[in-house]
């Protein structure tokens, strides 16, 4: 028979050397599968034994489909009466195209057709077609003028076979596939070191074969890694196969190898190996220990704390050992923790004879081990570019090594020259004084150029925010052009004391090695923590774009309180700090800014006495409120808050009742702030004082088919803010793109002029940067006027005021572009709300103002 297993892209060499172990003959390996030949048992052995198969297949036959009829006709021919079981239900799956049949759906059908035609021809009944559940699964292979049908042995793919138990555990936690864990395990050769023999001296000085995972992740490599100690068949526990539906399946020469499976687990209780547990991410490894105690797995797995001394301890005398990780879900924050201690693991002497094997998203791990991978495997679990590196024990270094300068002949040289370039020896990691007592290792050793500038900034910082009342701030703002960075300072008040950092990096341009870039962040998030005196479970990365586009307030990934975070801001626990004599909770975990604009500091100061010659406040694209708050705290009557976020709507008014602002003169609108705005316009609701701080870009699904653009669209948005000031009042307009370019004609032109105070409102620990934000005062003027204050002619003056006058008289306007319509297909500024306008939370109708 002739079968073939599928397999990831990147595991056939390894899947072809393990079907070879199982004692598979004529093994060959190909693209995506590995073929091999055999009776039945080889079959089912396949099925029973293969940690890194997806599927098996037997192939029932190859022939030759250059169109639809041939297509037919040849599966036509097969004899399916001898193949399926009576009564089995089926399924036919295509992969591949010829000159003519280019639909793979098509063809499915078509040899769907001619199976089920010809059961009907010999037996009488048309067999049943399940496309979800099938007891029988064909795949129709086709290639070029050729075709083949196989018949899928495995049911549901091999790599499903996590314990039930752990996967309830493991439940929206990063838990690698068991194939994927199987192929890192395969390359430290731990299936080898379970098997070993003990000798009289590894008894004597307790000496085990061990394996340690020095980055758990969710336990996926751990599972395997005792399902391989235990000699567990990873096709045991499965209750159902793909070969039931079968007419040549054996049932007893299946519970033949049913049996053996049962005798070899049996035997491996005898097996004594050590496997050692540790992740620099408390979260990681709790999620592991629970994953491995679910599975039954807890007796075989030793989990310790994540330092170098105290691994050893636990790790004990090894009878050969290996190291392996998972570092592709570890936070950046704690990457560089991760890679040190892998790279101290691999050092310490005891541990000369470990390879290392570890799944990766880059190449920093060879920076700290200081040598390039003996081989990588390119792989893309969760459909994510990723890489399994493996380096060779330090014994075989050595060994290499020692073989190239002592060769007796220049052919003996050279070809040990050549394995000693391939295995270079690791070297010492570069370390650096803090000054505290306690060296810290570094991936480049330039970044104590960083270190020493963090150390001054640090302390200039720290006097002026003294002196200023500030606990908040910038500390470093790229100062260094290869670390090119932002580091936030963030001190909690009495109610939730503690330092925080948010360390955001910036990218790198493209001709820097991302590699490089990479390593140099690893370093500052080590550095930082160490001179701010922050606890480095207070350390939060983050990435920043520097583009055009800016950073709208979007989501940084999973975070802590990613699910269901609307229903908990109100009552979640969140650190709090102080500003301008306010309290703000603030959020590091979920979102690239954290609920508070620090360049904003002055600019908000600037609300709050404004406020104070001002009755009714309105805070535009609010975010979370600080802007209100500020307000509130200058003594205003009344403050409306809009924005499109009903999550950050929440958090404004947590941020209002933790300062003590409640009660019914504060309004909270949920709604798309241009159809807001529209909306108003034709009401008598007006305010002496409008903050107005939109994001630089967003295309939010609640916007209808509109985007917005900061350049694009502040005209409009100006515009319809100063019909909504009362008399002789002004609103305060920021913006945080760059390259702003405020279109002071197109304002002068609708009566609106521009006061440039940016410069005024950039606080000292971000003048590094005078673009961070652009701030102005606008103000509504008569249109003669404001156009006469940004310089336009006479004559330019009378033509507008005409067209005022003589609306016929203007000229024909553009047709509106999909980019400015609502829902409903009309300008922002004319018709009804759009549909996507539409409130969700309490709609704000204010009374008419009240009379001077």
């Amino acid at each position: 028979m002739e079968f073939y297993a599928s397999c990831p892209e990147g595991f056939e060499s390894a899947l072809a050397d393990e079907l070879k172990r199982l004692g598979l003959s004529h093994v060959r390996r190909l693209k995506g599968r590995a073929t091999f030949e055999g009776e039945l048992e080889e079959g089912y052995r396949a099925c029973l034994w293969s940690r890194l198969a997806s599927r098996v297949f037997v192939v029932l036959a190859r022939f030759e489909a250059q169109d639809a009829d041939e297509l037919y006709d040849s599966v036509y021919d097969i004899a399916w009466e001898s193949i399926i079981r009576p009564g089995a239900t089926i399924a036919i799956t295509a992969r591949g195209v010829t000159e003519q049949l280019r639909n793979t759906r098509f063809s499915a059908l078509r040899a769907k057709d001619a199976l089920c035609d010809r059961l009907a021809e010999t037996t009488g009944r048309r067999a049943d077609v399940d496309a979800a559940d099938p007891d029988v699964h064909l795949l129709l292979s086709l290639r070029q003028r050729r075709a083949s049908m196989s018949l899928d042995l495995s049911g549901d793919p091999l790599f499903k076979r996590l314990p039930p138990a752990a996967t309830r555990a493991g439940e929206g936690t990063h838990v690698l596939r068991p194939d994927y864990s199987a192929l890192v395990l395969s390359q430290v050769g731990w299936t080898a070191l379970c098997e070993r023999e003990l000798t009289a001296d590894d008894y004597e000085n307790e000496a085990l074969p061990t394996l340690i995972d020095a980055s758990c992740a969710g336990g996926g490599l751990l599972l395997e890694a005792a399902s391989i100690l235990t000699d567990r068949a990873p096709g045991a526990a499965r209750e159902r196969w793909g070969f039931e539906g079968w007419q040549l399946h054996d049932a007893a020469l299946w519970e033949q190898l049913v049996a053996e499976v049962r005798e070899r687990e049996a035997a491996a209780r005898e097996r004594q190996a050590r496997i050692v547990a540790v992740d620099v991410d408390p979260a990681a490894r709790k999620t592991a220990e629970r994953m491995v105690k679910c599975a039954g797995y807890k007796r075989f797995v030793d989990f310790c704390a994540a330092k170098p001394a105290t691994v050893l301890d636990h790790v004990g005398a090894v009878a050969g050992a290996a190291i392996v990780a998972d570092t592709t879900e570890t936070p950046l924050s704690l990457m560089h923790d991760a890679m040190t201690l892998i790279g101290e693991l691999r050092r310490a002497p005891e541990l000369a004879s470990a390879p290392v094997a570890a799944l990766t998203r880059d190449g920093l791990l060879a920076r700290v081990l200081h040598a390039e991978p003996e081989r990588s495997i390119a792989i893309m679990p969760n459909n994510e570019e990723a890489t399994v590196e493996v380096w060779s024990s330090l014994d075989h270094a050595a060994a290499a090594f020692e073989a190239a300068t002592s060769a007796n002949t220049e052919e003996q040289t050279a070809d040990a020259e050549d394995e000693a370039a391939n295995t270079p020896m690791s070297e010492p990691a570069a370390t650096l004084d803090l000054g505290d007592g306690k060296p810290l290792p570094v991936l480049i050793p330039e970044s104590e150029q960083f270190a020493n500038r963090l150390r001054k900034n640090a302390r200039l910082r720290r006097k002026w925010a003294k002196r200023e009342g500030v606990s908040c701030y910038r500390v470093y703002d790229a100062d260094l052009p290869d670390y090119s960075a932002a580091i936030d300072l963030y001190e909690g008040c009495p109610q939730t004391p503690g330092r925080w950092l948010v360390i955001a990096e910036y990218a790198a341009p493209k001709t820097i090695d991302p590699t490089l870039a990479q390593a140099r962040m690893l370093d500052i998030l080590a550095i930082a923590p160490r001179i701010l005196d922050v606890p480095a479970e207070h350390v939060h990365a983050k990435a920043r774009m520097r583009s055009r586009g800016g950073s709208q307030y979007g989501k940084q990934g999973a975070g802590k309180g990613g699910s269901g975070e609307r229903a908990n801001i109100a009552r979640r626990r969140l650190p709090l700090i102080e500003e301008g004599g306010l309290t703000f909770a603030v959020n590091f975990d979920d979102y690239l800014d954290v609920g508070i604009f620090l360049d904003h500091r002055v600019t908000r100061n600037l609300v709050r006495e404004h406020a104070k010659q001002a009755r009714r406040f309105l805070n535009l694209f609010a975010y979370t409120g600080t802007a209100t708050c500020y307000a509130a705290d200058g003594d205003v009557e009344e403050t409306v808050t809009v924005d499109l976020s009903n999550t950050y709507l929440d958090w404004a008014e947590r941020n209002m009742r933790q300062n003590g602002f409640v009660g019914p003169q504060h309004h909270f609108v949920r709604d798309d702030v241009l159809a807001w705005i529209r909306d108003q316009r034709q009401t008598r609701n007006r305010w002496d004082l409008i903050f107005v701080d939109p994001p630089t870009f967003s295309n939010s699904s609640k916007m209808g088919r509109r985007t917005w653009d900061v350049q694009r669209d502040h005209v409009e948005l100006l515009a319809g803010v100063s019909r909504l000031l009362t008399q002789g009042s002004h609103a305060i307009f920021s913006c945080n793109l760059r390259g702003f370019r405020p279109e002071t004609r197109k304002l002068a032109r609708a009566g609106v002029v521009l006061e440039d105070i940016t410069s005024q409102t950039i606080p000292e620990d971000f003048a590094r940067n005078q673009k961070v934000h652009h701030c102005y005062i606008v103000r509504r003027l008569p249109i003669e006027d404001a156009m006469a204050e940004v310089g336009f002619s006479a004559e330019e003056i009378a033509e507008r005021t005409e067209e005022l006058r003589n609306p016929e008289a203007r000229k024909p306007r553009a047709a509106v572009p999909a980019h400015a319509q609502t829902g409903n297909g009309k300008s922002n500024f004319a018709g009804k709300p759009s549909p996507a306008g539409k409130s969700k939370k309490k709609k704000f109708y204010a009374s008419k103002p009240k009379g001077k």
